[in-house]
């Protein structure tokens, strides 16, 4: 070293992500944002409320990885809960029993988050951490940060906190936190909505994203038999399952020969299979079940069109996996999705609940082959533009930096 230099050595960013659940196959993209900021240089040490989603043996050597160096809260039980909870009354008493009483006077239903607040709060103070950032945990986060000093940021995904922002506190998140990013410019809006403009400098739009080297271009097919069309999420009343059904259910009656593979579970199944029966297409719709990443790839390399008949979202990265392959999509035209997907230029979008204008699209596509081939390299054009993963997880770590 030259005489009279000093040499400074940059120390990584250390920085703590609470999250719901993790590893969970419907947060894979938290996986994939955690991974890409440690190749960036930032220490993430992860804390999950819950448990991940499947058993050990059930996850990918990836996912075991995260396992093991992840801070659990509700499996540590009511023992660790309740000494953690303590720890915290007795290092900081006047800021324990403020935060306690901040927490039941926006309701008393908030007492289970304080508690799991306080195993984060320990947790943060036992491992020397000052920074957290948060995915769908932001109550228990809001807690956590009365009760210790830290430096709070979170990612607001909706729809559900835009439809109830009083019951998740939304106003008073956005007054507490540092920084608060939205996954598009209609959820920004909707933060604006509901938060005291003083606070508005701290929103920030960044995007989700995937990885284009993952989610490849799959082989495209220019005369499908049957027409296989593909579903991924939550089977809930609020994903428009019955109107897919349904807009399959007229394909089918005009002599077009489609299959729908939906893929993914929930409290709705058991009445979507009895739909199905009643209509007699058990050949024609296929449940998948919950599938993990890899498999779902496999299911995408089949797909000749993807579809979405959801009443509310936020951003699906669902969507933006389909894209990415160059699998043609159609979706409703609601919250974000305008955003992603401009209508007839990388995919279709049509009216919610409209059972005719979702088959309709879907005639087309299966009609017209050059459209699906021209929808769907400009769906992956979309993606790489402004979805990659390495940019946008590249200027979350600059926020979060």
């Amino acid at each position: 070293m030259e005489e009279g230099r000093i040499a400074l050595r940059r120390e990584p960013v250390q920085i703590a992500y609470l999250v719901s659940q993790y590893p969970a196959v419907s947060h894979t993209f938290i996986l994939r944002e955690i991974r890409g900021l440690r190749a960036l240089g930032l220490d993430v040490r992860v804390a999950s409320v819950r448990a991940a989603d499947r058993p050990f043996e059930q996850l990918s050597a990836e996912e075991q990885e995260e396992q093991r160096a992840t801070f659990y809260i509700k499996p540590a039980g009511p023992a660790a809960l309740m000494a953690a909870n303590l720890r915290m009354l007795l290092a900081r008493p006047r800021s324990y029993l403020g935060a306690l009483l901040y927490a039941l006077r926006l309701g008393l239903s908030n007492i289970l988050y304080f508690a799991e607040a306080g195993v984060f709060a320990d947790w943060m103070r036992r491992e020397g951490l000052s920074r957290v950032h948060m995915h769908f945990t932001s109550t228990v986060g809001l807690f956590a940060s009365r009760l210790g000093p830290m430096r709070t940021s979170v990612t607001i995904h909706g729809s559900d906190e835009f439809r109830d922002p009083a019951r998740f506190h939304l106003r008073e998140k956005v007054r507490a936190f540092d920084l608060v990013c939205a996954i598009s410019e209609y959820g920004r809006g909707q933060l604006m909505r509901v938060s005291e403009s003083r606070d508005w400098s701290k929103l920030r739009v960044v995007r989700l994203g995937v990885d284009a080297e993952i989610y490849a271009p799959r082989p495209f097919r220019y005369n499908p038999s049957p027409f296989e069309i593909l579903c991924a999420g939550r089977l809930a009343p609020v994903k428009g399952h019955r109107v897919l059904i349904g807009a399959v259910a007229r394909l089918i009656a005009t002599n077009r020969t489609a299959r729908l593979h939906l893929v993914g579970d929930g409290p709705e199944r058991a009445a979507l299979e009895e739909e199905v029966a009643q209509r007699r297409l058990a050949g024609q719709v296929i449940f998948e079940g919950w599938q993990s990443a890899e498999r779902l790839r496999d299911l995408y390399a089949q797909a000749d069109a993807f579809a979405l008949a959801s009443f509310d979202e936020g951003i699906p990265v669902v969507l933006m996996e389909a894209m990415a392959m160059e699998i043609p999509c159609v979706a409703t035209r609601i919250t974000g999705i305008p955003e992603l997907i401009r209508d007839e230029l990388d995919g279709l979008l049509v009216a919610p609940a409209s059972e005719e204008e979702l088959a309709s699209a879907l005639a087309r596509l299966i009609d017209d082959a050059d459209l699906r081939l021209r929808l769907g390299r400009w769906a992956r054009r979309r993606i790489l533009e402004c979805y990659d993963l390495n940019r946008n997880v590249a200027a979350l770590a600059d926020l979060l930096r």
